[in-house]
C-alpha cells in the first residue's frame, strides 16, 4: 500500500490532506493514480482503463496533464508541478468551474488522440474525480464512477452520480438496485476521460466547514464497502492518513477485487500545522 500526508503550505490554508492506494487482492497492477497538491489546492483521483498499460498511462496522464491545463486557465502555468503555487481565495479572476470544465474537456480530447495514434493504447481511458479548493469554496468535478463524498457532523453525503450503464438501468427500472452489484454491465461507463465526443464533467460546489471531510475515491472502495461502512470509518475521529489506510484495508478485507484509492481532505477552523511534506503523488 502506498500512502502519504500532505500538509498545508501557507498559513491561510485550513485543510490537511492524506491518501492511500493499493492494487487490491486480485489485480496484478495498480492502474489508479492520485494527486494531492496543497499549494494549488488541487486533489485528484483517477482510475485508468483499457488494459494494464493503457489504464496506467491514462490515469497517469490525468494527474500530470490536468494540473497543467488548470494552471494555465487559472493564471498559474505549470501548476501541479513540485513547488508550484497559485493564489487562494475566490475573488476576481477566471471561474474555477469554467476552468475545470474546459480543462477536463481538453484533457479528454488529448487522450482520445493518443488512443487513436498508438495501437498499444487502444481503449485508453480513465475516470476522474477532483476537488479544487479556493478560499472557502470547494469545487468538485467528475467523469465516470469514481466518487466524491462530503462528511460533516456525522452525515455522509454523496456529491457525485456515477456515469455508468448500470446506474441508467437502475434509474429506468430495468435492473433492481439489489441486482446492480452483480450485473455484467456494472463496470461500463457512459462518460470518462478519453471518450468519443465531448467529455462534459458534472460540476458541484460545497462550502468548507470546520471538521468536515471530503473523500475522493475510486470504485475499488465503493464496490467493496457500503456507504454506511464508509461513514463509520470517517466518523472515528482518526487522523486523515489513518482513515485512508483503514478504508483501503477494509476494502481489501471485503475482497479487494479492484485497485482502491482513497484521498481525504479535512477542513479545520484553527491554525493549520506548518508545512512538513511536499505535495505527493
Amino acid at each position: 500500500m502506498a500512502y502519504g500526508t500532505v500538509f498545508p503550505v501557507r498559513a491561510d490554508q485550513r485543510f490537511l490532506a492524506a491518501w492511500a492506494s493499493d492494487r487490491g487482492r486480485v489485480r496484478e497492477q495498480n492502474e489508479d493514480a492520485c494527486l494531492a497538491d496543497a499549494g494549488f489546492g488541487l486533489f485528484v483521483v483517477a482510475d485508468g482503463m483499457g488494459g494494464a498499460r493503457a489504464g496506467a498511462v491514462a490515469s497517469e496522464a490525468v494527474t500530470t496533464r490536468l494540473p497543467q491545463l488548470l494552471g494555465q486557465r487559472l493564471g498559474a502555468p505549470g501548476a501541479g508541478a513540485p513547488g508550484a503555487r497559485a493564489r487562494g481565495g475566490s475573488g476576481s479572476g477566471p471561474s474555477p468551474a469554467l476552468a475545470l470544465r474546459d480543462g477536463i474537456i481538453e484533457l479528454s480530447a488529448g487522450l482520445r488522440r493518443d488512443s487513436r495514434s498508438n495501437p498499444e493504447l487502444a481503449g485508453l481511458g480513465s475516470t476522474v474525480v477532483l476537488a479544487l479548493v479556493r478560499g472557502d469554496e470547494v469545487h468538485v468535478a467528475h467523469l465516470g464512477d469514481s466518487r466524491a463524498y462530503w462528511f460533516h457532523r456525522g452525515t455522509l453525503r454523496r456529491l457525485t452520480k456515477d456515469h455508468s450503464v448500470i446506474r441508467s438501468l437502475v434509474r429506468s427500472g430495468k435492473v433492481a438496485p439489489e441486482d446492480a452489484a452483480a450485473h455484467p454491465q456494472r463496470s461500463q461507463l457512459t462518460r470518462y476521460v478519453g471518450m468519443e465526443g465531448t467529455a462534459n464533467p458534472d460540476l458541484s460546489q460545497v462550502v468548507a466547514a470546520s471538521g468536515a471531510r471530503l473523500l475522493l475515491c475510486s470504485d475499488g472502495l465503493t464496490s467493496m464497502l457500503a456507504d454506511e461502512v464508509i461513514a463509520q470509518r470517517l466518523g472515528l475521529g482518526e487522523e486523515p492518513e489513518t482513515t485512508c489506510r483503514g478504508l483501503v484495508a477494509a476494502a481489501n478485507a471485503a475482497g479487494g477485487l479492484d485497485n482502491v484509492t482513497v484521498l481525504i481532505v479535512e477542513f479545520a477552523g484553527g491554525t493549520p500545522p506548518s508545512a512538513g511534506k511536499n505535495p505527493a503523488r
